[in-house]
């Protein structure tokens, strides 16, 4: 059973920060009580709905001492005490501890690994999905940095995801991606085994590092790219190294003043996903058992062509369902790795 007194806090702190914005609170104030308000509103709903719930459930007990209400007593009593469970169990998954960087956009990053050209073409695939998954949840999809192969694969691709639960939803597909299908390049018709690597960060913020001009260098370089004067002709990519960790980021927009902007908001966001995992690791003496961990050497999942089928190895999740998942539907497949992290976390809680 959750603790009543733990709901009853939550539903005064919840009327207190209603109150400050009711009353018009100071400007500095607003963002931050306008976040927790709605970050609270669907939790209290819940708390309300489950209060109605054991309120209905103490009348109908009542009745049954009623000879004339005892019938219609015993016919609601069942729905009564079967859905109080799954209330009590919906406000535990409510009140577990919120990851801060979930609100946060995703900055994405997807490399080809093991497979040459298939591995790239495979990466190109990676970001379609990604891309069509993000216009189908109405999230803003920007690609920060591209470098295309030969063949039209990819080299590597940065991109920012923005908007409602972008990051929440896609922190679980950092890792390695295998693909087994048959490549274009492959006259005899033999499947290969490639993979891609995925990687996603919540975005930083100046606030949340700090980084003293010191400890970074930056370079301008030629541009290199697909024609145009002003790519082939002009010193505008930046490439920044941070000195400490030796983290290289570099940019290739038109714009070198953009760049140094794009260059940047990747270093913090890379920097800041380290200091995550730094403390992540300080909490947790396994990870792994953390569908959400971010281990970017694990392979999380197998993309298999011939059998229309993918599995995510993490939580042992098999849907023969592979070209609807390459086309953007991944909404089956996150809510799955979703319910395993809670489940796991309040595992954790509870014991």
């Amino acid at each position: 059973m959750v603790p009543m007194d733990r709901l009853l806090q939550i539903v005064a702190r919840f009327e207190f920060v209603e109150a400050r914005l009711s009353a018009g609170a100071a400007p500095a104030d607003i963002a931050a009580l306008s976040r927790e308000y709605a970050d609270l509103k669907p939790v209290v709903a819940e708390i309300a709905a489950y209060r109605r719930a054991l309120a209905d459930l103490a009348e109908a007990e009542a009745l049954l001492n009623d000879p004339e209400m005892r019938a219609l007593a015993e016919d609601e009593l069942p729905s009564l005490r079967a859905r109080i469970p799954m209330m009590e169990q919906a406000l535990r998954v409510a009140l577990l501890p919120r990851d801060a960087a979930d609100a946060r956009p995703a900055i994405l990053e997807i490399r080809p690994g093991t497979g040459g050209e298939e591995a790239a073409l495979f990466a190109a695939d990676l970001l379609r999905m990604y891309q069509r998954y993000a216009e189908a949840q109405g999230w803003r999809f920007e690609i920060l940095e591209f470098a295309a192969s030969d063949l039209g694969g990819i080299r590597d691709v940065t991109a920012r995801v923005e908007g409602e639960g972008a990051f929440a939803r896609l922190k679980y597909e950092s890792g390695v991606h295998r693909v087994q299908r048959v490549p274009e390049t492959e006259a005899q018709g033999r499947i290969h085994t490639s993979a891609a690597t995925v990687a996603v960060l919540p975005e930083a913020e100046e606030v949340d590092i700090d980084i003293p001009a010191s400890d970074i260098r930056i370079d301008t370089m030629r541009s290199s790219g697909a024609g145009g004067q002003h790519v082939n002709t002009t010193d505008s990519a930046v490439r920044i190294t941070h000195l400490p960790s030796g983290i290289v980021v570099t940019s290739s927009q038109k714009s070198q003043h953009r760049n140094r902007e794009i260059a940047m908001q990747v270093l913090r966001a890379r920097l800041y996903d380290m200091e995550r995992q730094r403390l992540a690791d300080a909490r947790s003496a396994d990870r792994r058992a953390q569908v959400g961990s971010g281990d970017r050497s694990e392979r999380i999942r197998t993309y298999n062509f011939p059998q229309g089928r993918m599995t995510d190895h993490r939580i042992n999740l098999t849907l023969y369902s592979l070209p609807q998942i390459m086309a953007g539907d991944l909404s089956e497949v996150i809510a799955a790795l979703t319910a395993h992290d809670q489940a796991a976390r309040l595992a954790e809680i509870e014991t």
